[in-house]
């Protein structure tokens, strides 16, 4: 008898769970008309993407939040840890209109994203522009390396 031993991934059972999950939710939608069209299963962790990248005096970060106002962002920063949270509202439709195709998520969303240091929160600087957030975040002066003197004898 020959024996064959699979190694299970379990990340690969995740997201063909969540796959079967949103054709479900497609057949639904498709049987109401667009009832609840635009429903989606995006992973809170990984939406909105972002962009880091770093040196020796600040981080930064960026994102896309098309279709979110600047008022519609809020950032806040503890430690090493940088705090998202955006509104995206749904579109407006005129009477006698309904969506035949509606892939665009909206809603509340919060991202958490680990920083490679401890940042100086009284200094972060954040601009939106195109849609595009741009996030400067200043290293701490307390958690950058400090260099010491070596007295010799």
């Amino acid at each position: 008898m020959l024996c064959t031993q699979y190694r299970r991934n379990p990340y690969r059972e995740i997201g063909a769970l969540q796959n079967e999950l949103q054709d479900q939710v497609r057949t639904i939608q498709r049987a109401l008309g667009g009832l609840i069209s635009g429903y989606t299963l995006p992973s809170s962790s990984e939406f909105p993407a972002v962009n880091l990248w770093a040196n020796e005096d600040h981080a930064v970060v960026t994102t896309e939040l098309a279709g979110v106002g600047a008022d519609g962002i809020e950032l806040s920063v503890v430690g090493k840890t940088l705090t998202l949270k955006a509104v995206r509202q749904p579109e407006e439709l005129q009477e006698g209109e309904r969506y035949h195709r509606r892939e665009r998520w909206q809603g509340h969303y919060t991202r958490t994203i680990e920083l490679p240091f401890t940042i100086d929160g009284e200094k972060v600087d954040a601009r939106f522009a195109k849609g595009v957030l741009y996030i400067t975040l200043p290293r701490a002066e307390a958690d950058k390396p400090k260099k010491i003197a070596i007295k010799s004898s």
